[in-house]
């Protein structure tokens, strides 16, 4: 996970150099709000002058799939006092979610400690920061960089996330429905397509496992 984000934050460095954003201002981007997507799409906003309010906007509804990993990981961190909860909310990124539920799903909830969630996103955390500096610092130098296709790199890292939980049909099906909404529906503004995609595939998922739960009753769901 860590090396699929090294090209994304290298790039995101890149861009910063050619935005009317300064250097530290990119740096400070990586270290405060700490989600590549959500960085990319401000600054895109910014070198083409749109207004805070349209900025604020469209990078929190890029976000929002956050309160849906957060949902999905509260049983496990929910015994864990308020400062932990707080700082592994910090450090949620979409490959801190993949690693970290990947560890909880072999434990039973509410008996696992912040530490192994903790490390995983400090890490991440560290290595944005990294490659952001070093996109920053070499990025002028090589504005190619872009052009290189260095970003399938994350795009490769979404997959190595999303396939090893395709295993049940409701998740196929949740996943195969996102996906294609989300296709057909990119023309849309603020990215308001992929968070309406995102739902659907959550309402499919849904549905799906309440059907299941009604045919077979004395089946443990998956």
């Amino acid at each position: 996970m860590m090396v699929g984000a090294a090209p994304f934050g290298v790039i995101f460095g890149t861009l910063v150099t050619a935005s009317p954003l300064s250097l530290w201002h990119g740096q400070l981007m990586s270290l405060a709000v700490f989600a590549g997507s959500a960085q990319f799409i401000a600054v895109g906003l910014i070198a083409g002058h749109a207004s805070f309010a349209v900025i604020w906007a469209t990078t929190l509804i890029v976000n929002l799939r956050h309160i849906l990993y957060s949902a999905t990981l509260a049983p496990y961190v929910a015994h864990l006092p308020a400062r932990w909860r707080w700082t592994l909310g910090a450090l949620m990124t979409d490959e801190v979610f993949a690693v970290a539920y990947a560890h909880y799903q072999k434990r039973p909830p509410g008996k696992t400690g912040p530490h192994y969630f903790f490390g995983s996103g400090l890490a991440m955390y560290l290595n944005w920061q990294l490659w952001t500096l070093v996109g920053l610092v070499f990025g002028a130098a090589f504005p190619g960089l872009q052009s290189l296709g260095l970003d399938f790199a994350m795009v490769a890292t979404f997959i190595a996330i999303i396939v090893p939980q395709l295993v049940a049909l409701r998740f196929v099906a949740a996943a195969l429905a996102a996906g294609v909404l989300s296709f057909a529906w990119q023309g849309w503004p603020y990215k308001l397509g992929l968070l309406a995609a995102v739902v659907v595939g959550v309402a499919v998922g849904m549905l799906l496992t309440m059907l299941e739960g009604r045919l077979h009753p004395q089946e443990r769901t998956q």
